[in-house]
Protein backbone atom coordinates (compact mmCIF):
# COMPACT_ATOMS: atom_id res chain seq x y z
CA UNK A 1 0.00 0.00 0.00
CA UNK A 2 2.79 2.41 0.84
CA UNK A 3 4.74 2.21 -2.43
CA UNK A 4 1.73 2.96 -4.70
CA UNK A 5 0.84 5.84 -2.40
CA UNK A 6 4.34 7.32 -2.73
CA UNK A 7 4.29 6.87 -6.51
CA UNK A 8 0.85 8.48 -6.82
CA UNK A 9 2.06 11.47 -4.84
CA UNK A 10 5.21 11.77 -6.96
CA UNK A 11 3.04 11.61 -10.09
CA UNK A 12 1.21 14.70 -8.81
CA UNK A 13 4.51 16.60 -8.96
CA UNK A 14 4.27 16.18 -12.74
CA UNK A 15 0.49 16.29 -13.16
CA UNK A 16 -0.12 19.54 -11.28
CA UNK A 17 2.09 21.65 -13.62
CA UNK A 18 0.45 20.02 -16.66
CA UNK A 19 -2.97 20.90 -15.26
CA UNK A 20 -1.93 24.55 -14.81
CA UNK A 21 -1.36 24.87 -18.57
CA UNK A 22 -4.28 22.67 -19.67
CA UNK A 23 -7.48 24.41 -20.81
CA UNK A 24 -9.89 24.77 -17.87
CA UNK A 25 -12.68 26.25 -19.90
CA UNK A 26 -13.54 27.80 -23.21
CA UNK A 27 -15.18 31.18 -23.07
CA UNK A 28 -16.53 33.47 -25.73
CA UNK A 29 -18.49 36.69 -25.82
CA UNK A 30 -20.81 35.36 -28.49
CA UNK A 31 -20.83 31.88 -30.05
CA UNK A 32 -20.26 33.45 -33.48
CA UNK A 33 -16.77 34.67 -32.59
CA UNK A 34 -15.33 31.38 -31.39
CA UNK A 35 -14.11 30.36 -28.00
CA UNK A 36 -10.91 31.30 -26.19
CA UNK A 37 -9.30 28.62 -24.06
CA UNK A 38 -8.45 29.67 -20.52
CA UNK A 39 -5.93 27.83 -18.36
CA UNK A 40 -4.78 28.53 -14.83
CA UNK A 41 -1.67 30.23 -16.20
CA UNK A 42 -3.44 32.30 -18.87
CA UNK A 43 -6.10 33.31 -16.34
CA UNK A 44 -3.41 34.39 -13.91
CA UNK A 45 -1.68 36.43 -16.60
CA UNK A 46 -4.92 38.33 -17.23
CA UNK A 47 -5.59 38.76 -13.53
CA UNK A 48 -2.14 40.21 -12.83
CA UNK A 49 -2.91 42.96 -15.37
CA UNK A 50 -6.31 43.85 -13.91
CA UNK A 51 -6.55 42.80 -10.23
CA UNK A 52 -3.30 42.10 -8.40
CA UNK A 53 -4.96 41.13 -5.09
CA UNK A 54 -7.17 38.50 -6.73
CA UNK A 55 -4.24 37.30 -8.85
CA UNK A 56 -2.17 36.81 -5.72
CA UNK A 57 -5.00 34.88 -4.04
CA UNK A 58 -5.55 32.62 -7.05
CA UNK A 59 -1.79 32.07 -7.42
CA UNK A 60 -1.60 30.88 -3.81
CA UNK A 61 -4.74 28.71 -4.12
CA UNK A 62 -4.07 27.20 -7.53
CA UNK A 63 -0.30 26.83 -7.62
CA UNK A 64 1.50 27.22 -4.31
CA UNK A 65 -0.92 25.44 -1.95
CA UNK A 66 -1.35 22.16 -3.84
CA UNK A 67 2.30 21.94 -4.85
CA UNK A 68 3.56 22.74 -1.36
CA UNK A 69 1.32 20.02 0.03
CA UNK A 70 2.53 17.50 -2.55
CA UNK A 71 6.18 18.27 -1.79
CA UNK A 72 5.46 18.05 1.94
CA UNK A 73 3.83 14.63 1.53
CA UNK A 74 6.80 13.42 -0.50
CA UNK A 75 9.14 14.57 2.27
CA UNK A 76 7.03 12.67 4.81
CA UNK A 77 6.99 9.57 2.62
CA UNK A 78 10.78 9.62 2.43
CA UNK A 79 11.06 10.37 6.16
CA UNK A 80 12.57 13.81 5.65
CA UNK A 81 9.70 15.63 7.37
CA UNK A 82 7.95 14.79 10.63
CA UNK A 83 4.51 13.15 10.33
CA UNK A 84 3.16 15.67 12.83
CA UNK A 85 2.96 18.15 9.93
CA UNK A 86 0.23 16.08 8.23
CA UNK A 87 -2.70 18.12 9.63
CA UNK A 88 -1.11 21.34 8.37
CA UNK A 89 -0.43 19.82 4.95
CA UNK A 90 -4.02 18.58 4.77
CA UNK A 91 -5.31 22.05 5.53
CA UNK A 92 -2.99 23.62 2.92
CA UNK A 93 -4.17 21.16 0.28
CA UNK A 94 -7.82 21.95 0.91
CA UNK A 95 -7.13 25.57 0.00
CA UNK A 96 -6.87 24.44 -3.63
CA UNK A 97 -10.55 23.52 -3.49
CA UNK A 98 -11.27 27.23 -2.98
CA UNK A 99 -9.80 27.76 -6.45
CA UNK A 100 -12.32 25.27 -7.84
CA UNK A 101 -15.05 27.34 -6.21
CA UNK A 102 -13.80 30.51 -7.93
CA UNK A 103 -13.83 28.79 -11.31
CA UNK A 104 -17.32 27.39 -10.72
CA UNK A 105 -18.54 30.82 -9.64
CA UNK A 106 -17.16 32.36 -12.83
CA UNK A 107 -18.94 29.75 -14.95
CA UNK A 108 -22.24 30.31 -13.14
CA UNK A 109 -21.96 34.11 -13.45
CA UNK A 110 -21.22 34.06 -17.16
CA UNK A 111 -23.96 31.56 -17.92
CA UNK A 112 -26.42 33.43 -15.70
CA UNK A 113 -25.84 36.75 -17.44
CA UNK A 114 -26.32 35.11 -20.82
CA UNK A 115 -23.98 37.41 -22.73
CA UNK A 116 -21.30 34.86 -23.33
CA UNK A 117 -20.85 31.18 -23.40
CA UNK A 118 -18.63 29.01 -21.27
CA UNK A 119 -17.76 25.35 -21.71
CA UNK A 120 -15.67 23.32 -19.32
CA UNK A 121 -12.56 21.71 -20.77
CA UNK A 122 -10.48 18.67 -19.86
CA UNK A 123 -8.00 20.66 -17.80
CA UNK A 124 -10.68 21.51 -15.24
CA UNK A 125 -11.26 17.83 -14.63
CA UNK A 126 -7.53 17.15 -14.52
CA UNK A 127 -6.86 19.93 -12.01
CA UNK A 128 -9.86 18.87 -9.90
CA UNK A 129 -8.67 15.26 -10.04
CA UNK A 130 -5.18 16.26 -8.91
CA UNK A 131 -6.58 18.22 -5.97
CA UNK A 132 -8.90 15.37 -4.95
CA UNK A 133 -6.12 12.78 -5.38
CA UNK A 134 -3.89 14.89 -3.15
CA UNK A 135 -6.59 14.96 -0.47
CA UNK A 136 -7.01 11.17 -0.67
CA UNK A 137 -3.24 10.58 -0.58
CA UNK A 138 -2.99 12.84 2.46
CA UNK A 139 -5.79 10.93 4.20
CA UNK A 140 -4.25 7.55 3.41
CA UNK A 141 -0.83 8.77 4.55
CA UNK A 142 -2.28 9.80 7.91
CA UNK A 143 -3.79 6.32 8.31
CA UNK A 144 -0.57 4.58 7.29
Amino acid sequence: MTRPLYLANLALLVLFPISWFAPLLRAGLLPLFGMSEISVVSGLQSLWESDVALALLVTVLAIFAPYLKTIGLALIHFRLLDRRTLPVLGWIGKLAMADMFLIALYIVLVKGVGLGSVETAWGLYMFSGCVLASIVISQLTSQD
